[in-house]
């Protein structure tokens, strides 16, 4: 069987000590997660993140103002998914949820007293994020 990797981009987006999240809808898993996708075959991962933003949540970024800072391997049964984490120094828009059978809400949360029920690949690496680390493996 051939091994299956995915690229993905996901934004970590904070402001005085707060992350934008977005509430799944129930039947997409209910949980808290961030904004971004898969890196579609034609795209570089920053692109594909500008795209998701804008698509999911109404927020306008550009590339020199995203810094990758975190990098997570993780594996989850037969796929294996590489996901950059970029970080926005900048950005416009007024986040919603833009796709509202994926999205109830987007909203800000406390870095520290997170959301529940949350990923607990979300959960992961905003804790690597907040000590500074750049990589991490996650088996779910």
């Amino acid at each position: 069987m051939a091994k299956r990797i995915l690229l993905k981009a996901r934004l970590i987006l904070v402001e005085d000590d707060k992350v934008l999240l977005m509430k799944q809808t129930n039947s997409n898993g209910g949980k808290f997660t961030m904004v971004g996708g898969t890196v579609e075959d034609f795209e570089f991962a920053k692109i594909s993140l500008i795209r998701e933003s804008k698509e999911e949540a109404d927020i306008s970024l550009i590339e020199k103002d995203l810094k990758l800072v975190h990098t997570l391997h993780k594996k989850k049964g037969q796929v294996t998914r590489i996901v950059l984490y970029f970080q926005a120094k900048d950005w416009k828009g007024e986040p919603k949820a833009k796709e509202t059978k994926k999205f109830k809400k987007v909203g800000w949360y406390r870095l520290n007293d997170l959301p529940m029920p949350i990923s607990p690949t979300v959960k992961h690496v905003l804790n690597k994020f907040k000590k500074g680390l750049l990589y991490s493996e996650f088996s779910a």
